[in-house]
C-alpha cells in the first residue's frame, strides 16, 4: 500500500481511499464522504485528494465514481481550486520517501 495513502471500510458502504496522510480533515468533510460512500450508484470507492474539505452537496477535493448515475454536485463550481495534475520527466525514484513540510 502507498504509505501516502489511508483505507478506511465504511460498513454498508465502499471504502474511502484517502490521500491525506498528515493532513487534517474536518469531521464534517470526513461524515460527508462516508455517507457517499454508502450510496448505491457509488462504483468501487471513493477518493479524496489532500485539498478535501466540507462542502455544500459534495465533498471538495474527493473522487466519488458512479455506475449509471452522474452526481452534478460532485462536480462544484471551482473545479481544479486547489490540486492540479501536470506532466513531468520525474520518476517515483527522483522523489523523496515524505513530501511533506
Amino acid at each position: 500500500m502507498d504509505p501516502q495513502h489511508i483505507h478506511e471500510d465504511v460498513p454498508g458502504g465502499v471504502p474511502l481511499k484517502m490521500w491525506t496522510q498528515g493532513v487534517p480533515v474536518e469531521d464534517s468533510a470526513k461524515r460527508q464522504l462516508q455517507n457517499a460512500a454508502r450510496l448505491p450508484i457509488v462504483f468501487r470507492h471513493i477518493a479524496a485528494m489532500p485539498d478535501v474539505h466540507f462542502g455544500i452537496g459534495a465533498t471538495v477535493g474527493s473522487v466519488i465514481p458512479t455506475v449509471k448515475a452522474i452526481i452534478p454536485a460532485a462536480v462544484g463550481v471551482d473545479i481544479g481550486c486547489g490540486m492540479m495534475a501536470c506532466k513531468t520527466t520525474l520518476t517515483a525514484e527522483d522523489l523523496p520517501d515524505n513530501l511533506g513540510p
